[in-house]
């Protein structure tokens, strides 16, 4: 990515190939894409390849992580998808779950893609420190901003928000908030008590079949 800053994924190929679409999933801030592959060998059966990577300082990413730099690796990360597989934009999905939504909004806004697809996102670091801390004025003195509610108006793909009924981690309503200022065409799926960390398991055949079904709707 840069001197001193060499991310590791692994490239993990549909059930059968070939597969339909490709997507660059970008995951959420506890552990690293070994914890996320549970989840990938569920959903390749859809006829998707996935590419897992790790922000730099997760992993076997070196570096240290902040906001521009998992920017830059997310970056990196489609880049390698698109220059070096020859991966179609028009058959690439943006996935992110909990943090890793923050990169897949950036890329969205920055990219070209079929569309995205996020689970649990939250609206930014301000909005999560107000609610956790709602007495105190915290949001102006964050650095690390993720201003994933600003960025949503200016999306140019369909996107996909999914959120557990019961996420004990980013609230509910910022979930909302995020899909409500998304344009059309956009869809929302609420998995009944399904917590943060658990929505693909919770969800089952209702969560797969529905990203199934956004996949095959807008890859070209």
């Amino acid at each position: 990515v840069e001197p001193g800053v060499k991310i590791h994924g692994w490239f993990i190929k549909a059930a059968k190939e070939p597969g339909i679409a490709t997507v660059l999933f970008s995951h959420g801030n506890a552990g690293n894409i070994a914890d996320r592959l549970d989840r990938v060998l569920r959903l390749r059966e859809l006829g998707a390849d996935f590419l897992l990577y790790d922000y730099r300082g997760y992993g076997r990413s070196t570096g240290s992580p902040d906001e521009e730099g998992t920017y830059r690796d997310g970056r990196a990360a489609y880049d390698y998808l698109v220059k070096s597989r020859q991966v179609d934009p028009g058959r690439l999905i943006l996935m992110g779950e909990s943090l890793g939504c923050a990169i897949s909004i950036q890329l969205a806004v920055e990219r070209k893609a079929a569309g995205l697809a996020i689970e649990a996102p939250f609206a930014s670091v301000a909005h999560m420190a107000n609610a956790i801390y709602p007495f105190l004025p915290l949001g102006p003195f964050i650095r690390t901003r993720y201003e994933n509610l600003k960025k949503m108006p200016q999306l140019k793909m369909p996107v996909f928000v999914v959120q557990g009924t019961s996420d004990e981690v980013i609230p509910v309503a910022q979930g909302k908030m995020v899909f409500d200022a998304a344009p059309q065409p956009k869809q929302y799926l609420a998995i009944e008590g399904a917590h943060h960390n658990d929505v693909y398991v919770v969800g089952g055949e209702s969560y797969r079949r529905a990203l199934g079904d956004f996949i095959g709707r807008v890859v070209k």
